[in-house]
C-alpha cells in the first residue's frame, strides 16, 4: 500500500502552491517554500533502491493524473490573483516563479509519464498539456530524437563536458523545436503531404497555446496573460535543466546500442516518488513505455547526489564542475566507457579544458566511489 501512497507527494506539493495562490499576499510564496524543504529531505534521507511493489495500472496513476489536474489548477490561480489587482509587486514575483516550479518541475513528470504510455487516452492528455511549458511538439524530439540519440552529438538534450545550466538552456530548448519541426515534416513527406501542411503538429501546438493563453485572459485579463507566460518561459528553462542532469557529459557512439550507464540516475527517497521515478532512469530508456512504478533501480551506477542538490551546485559552475560531476564522470570514462566512447570523452575533455583522466590513470578501471 505505501508504494502506491508515496506517489502522493506530486499532488501534495503542487497542492501546497494552489492552497498559496488561493490564498493570496505573502502566501503565494508557499509553492516555492517546498523547494528548499524537498532539498533538505532530499538529501538527508538514505537513497531509495527498492523496487515497487505495485500491480495495479489504474490506482497508479490517480497521482499522475491528480498531478496534471493541479498544475493546471496552479496556472488558473495565478490568472486570477493577477487579474484581482490585489497583489503587491514582490508577490507577482513570487507568485509567478512559485508556478514555474510547481506547475512544472512537480507536474511535467506527469505529463511526460503519460505522453510515454501507449493508451489513447492517457498519452493525449500528456500531449495536451504541453502548453504549459510552451513547448507542444516537445513529445515528437524526445520519442523519435532524444531516446534514440541520447548522449551522442546529434541529442541536444545531452550537455557537453565543460557546458553550463545556462548556456545549455538556450541550445536544448532550440534543438528540441527545430528537431520536432524537421522530423515532422520529414513524416509528413513520406506520407505525400507538404511539409507545412495542414496536418503538420505545429499548427495544433500554437492553437493548443493560444487557446491556453485565452483561457487565461478570460480568467484574469492582459495581467494574466503576462505572468502565465512568465511562468511558462520559466517552466521551460526548468525543463531543460531538468534534461541537464540526466546525461550530463555521458557519450555514445552514433548508432551504437543503448545501454544502461548511459543515463545518470539520482536516487533520492523524494525525488523519485515526486517525479514519478524520472530520476530513476536507466531502464526508462531501454524500454520507454515501461510505466513508472516498473522502472528498477541500477545499482551498479554511478551514484550522484539529490538531484535537488546537483540543480543548486549547477547554479555555481565550477562548484557543479569540479565537486560533482568531473569525479563522477572520471569513474563513468574509466569503468564503463568503451574504447570508442574513451575517446569522444577524452576529445570533450580536451575541448572544454579539463583534466585528461586517461593520462592519470591509464585505460584501465578505476573502483567504484561510496
Amino acid at each position: 500500500m505505501f508504494d502506491y501512497l508515496r506517489y502522493y507527494l506530486s499532488p501534495a506539493t503542487l497542492l501546497f502552491g494552489v492552497v498559496g495562490l488561493y490564498l493570496g499576499g505573502n502566501w503565494v510564496w508557499l509553492g516555492l517554500a517546498t523547494l528548499p524543504l524537498l532539498a533538505i529531505g532530499d538529501s538527508i534521507l538514505p537513497r531509495d533502491l527498492a523496487e515497487r511493489r505495485i500491480t495495479s495500472l489504474f490506482w497508479a496513476y490517480i497521482p499522475v493524473l491528480l498531478s496534471c489536474l493541479l498544475a493546471f489548477v496552479s496556472y488558473s490561480l495565478l490568472a486570477w490573483q493577477m487579474g484581482s489587482g490585489t497583489l503587491d509587486w514582490y508577490n507577482v514575483v513570487g507568485a509567478v516563479v512559485s508556478t514555474g516550479w510547481i506547475a512544472t518541475i512537480v507536474g511535467i513528470p506527469a505529463f511526460h509519464e503519460l505522453f510515454h504510455r501507449r493508451e489513447a487516452f492517457l498519452r493525449n492528455i500528456g500531449l495536451v498539456l504541453q502548453v504549459m511549458y510552451g513547448d507542444a511538439t516537445r513529445e515528437i524530439a524526445h520519442l523519435v530524437g532524444h531516446h534514440i540519440e541520447v548522449d551522442t552529438v546529434l541529442d541536444s538534450d545531452t550537455a557537453r563536458r565543460g557546458e553550463t545550466l545556462y548556456t545549455f538552456g538556450f541550445r536544448a530548448a532550440r534543438g528540441s523545436l527545430t528537431t520536432s519541426l524537421q522530423m515532422e515534416c520529414e513524416a509528413l513527406e513520406k506520407r505525400g503531404r507538404g511539409r507545412w501542411s495542414i496536418r503538420h503538429r505545429i499548427w495544433r501546438a500554437l492553437a493548443g497555446m493560444l487557446i491556453f493563453q485565452a483561457m487565461m485572459y478570460a480568467v484574469g485579463g492582459w495581467a494574466a496573460v503576462a505572468a502565465c507566460f512568465t511562468a511558462t518561459m520559466l517552466a521551460r528553462f526548468l525543463l531543460e535543466s531538468f534534461n541537464y542532469f540526466q546525461h550530463y557529459g555521458q557519450v555514445r557512439v552514433v548508432g551504437s546500442q543503448i545501454k544502461k550507464h548511459h543515463v545518470w540516475n539520482h536516487f533520492g527517497a523524494l525525488s523519485r516518488s515526486m517525479t514519478f521515478e524520472i530520476t530513476n532512469h536507466s531502464d526508462h530508456h531501454l524500454n520507454s513505455y515501461l510505466p513508472f512504478y516498473k522502472l528498477k533501480p541500477d545499482r551498479d551506477s554511478v551514484m550522484l547526489p539529490s538531484v535537488f542538490v546537483c540543480f543548486m551546485a549547477a547554479l555555481i559552475p565550477p562548484l557543479w564542475h569540479r565537486l560533482i560531476i568531473m569525479p563522477a564522470l572520471k569513474e563513468w570514462d574509466l569503468r564503463y566507457a568503451s574504447s570508442a566512447e574513451r575517446a569522444l570523452a577524452r576529445d570533450q575533455n580536451r575541448a572544454a579544458g579539463w583534466p585528461d583522466w586517461f593520462a592519470e590513470v591509464g585505460d584501465g578501471p578505476v573502483p567504484a566511489r561510496t
